[in-house]
């Protein structure tokens, strides 16, 4: 009898952990897929075999597949489209992971990658930068003093959490609460004496991928893959924290250092987010819901089903406002038009569940 214990545990993780993997492998194909069609759809329509045929030749070196092919085809897909798909991917991918770490961290299933007011610094730096009409980095510098300012705002939360009596959750959202309300009287400041400025700053409030290069695309794998490597490598140590801080203290985790290192890596991921691509709700609030109710809650399956799930989830969205829709909708609009009913129908499922149990 005592012989068959450790082997039904360890058949137990086997199960799960080969039903990770199918879910990934098939988030994973999803994901492609997607990428192959959205790429081909748009005002020059381009058959899915003559997409997959381009980037193989990109990649290769080998310019085969494509001789023959229209010259401008190979244009549309490598410089205009592919950077905005495979950065709509990368940032939807992003802001779910880091909502999964958020909500992991400060013990609150409404938590979100802008709960500490990351959004909020992102868009008075990138309104300032706008207002002052800053052309030192070229099409840069938007993008690089929103997360100046995302970066700074998160400081400003982590110093005045720690200064009212340690890193607690409540601590860190108050302070978030705080910083983000300054934070937004100062863009509506700025609103108001932008001028002609005013709609190139609410444009970018509401989020697009209009225009996004292959700069843009790069910045958010090296933000995305950076940051999945230190969530990975303390999933374990959330984990823990979930059970609360003293129970995951007497257990050995440094709660605090681990806390810091995680805000810090999931709030400078949304950062980059942010700055690629304005600011985008409820995907890093709505993904994590969704998945740990079909993966579980071991943030080590967790974290990279979330990651796939986001990806899918803004790149249908972003292909559905960019070439679906008579009319191009800012991205942050449609993710709250679609996001946020949504919400309350999970969130009022849950209460009925909770209160039929």
């Amino acid at each position: 009898m005592h012989a068959h214990q450790p082997e039904t545990g360890f058949n137990l993780k086997n199960a799960l952990r080969e039903a990770t993997a199918a879910q990934l492998a098939l988030l994973a194909v999803l994901l492609c897929g997607l990428l192959v069609v959205s790429t081909g759809m748009g005002f020059i329509p381009v058959p899915a075999a003559a997409v997959v045929k381009i980037i193989l030749s990109k990649l290769t070196g080998n310019p085969d597949p494509i001789a023959g092919m229209n010259e401008i085809l190979p244009v549309v897909v490598m410089d205009v489209r592919l950077p905005r798909i495979l950065t709509a991917a990368m940032v939807g991918g992003g802001l779910a992971m880091c909502g999964v770490v958020f909500q992991g961290i400060l013990l609150n299933p409404l938590a979100d990658p802008y709960t500490l007011g990351v959004s909020a610094g992102a868009a008075f730096g990138a309104a300032l930068a706008i207002l002052l009409n800053i052309a030192a980095l070229g099409v840069q510098s938007v993008p690089l003093f929103a997360f100046i300012g995302a970066a700074l705002t998160l400081g400003a939360v982590i110093y005045l959490s720690s200064a009212s009596g340690g890193l607690s959750s409540n601590n860190l959202i108050l302070s978030g609460i705080i910083v983000a309300a300054i934070l937004s009287a100062g863009i509506s400041f700025l609103k108001y004496v932008a001028d002609e400025q005013v709609a190139v700053i609410i444009f970018w409030l509401m989020g697009s991928f209009a225009s996004k290069t292959w700069t843009d695309a790069g910045l958010a794998l090296a933000a995305i893959g950076g940051g999945l490597a230190v969530f990975l490598f303390y999933a374990r140590e959330l984990n823990l924290m979930s059970l609360g801080p003293q129970m995951a203290a007497s257990l050995g985790v440094d709660t605090r250092r681990v806390t810091l290192v995680l805000l810090s890596a999931a709030s400078l991921v949304a950062a980059v987010c942010v700055s690629v691509s304005g600011i985008i709700g409820f995907v890093g609030l709505l993904v994590p819901h969704i998945m740990r109710a079909l993966t579980g809650p071991d943030n080590r399956r967790l974290i990279p089903v979330s990651l796939l799930s986001g990806a899918v989830l803004l790149l249908a969205a972003d292909t559905l406002t960019r070439a679906v829709l008579p009319t191009e909708i800012p991205i942050g609009v449609l993710t709250a038009l679609i996001g946020g009913p949504f919400f309350c129908y999970v969130f009022r499922r849950q209460q009925a569940a909770r209160k039929a149990w």
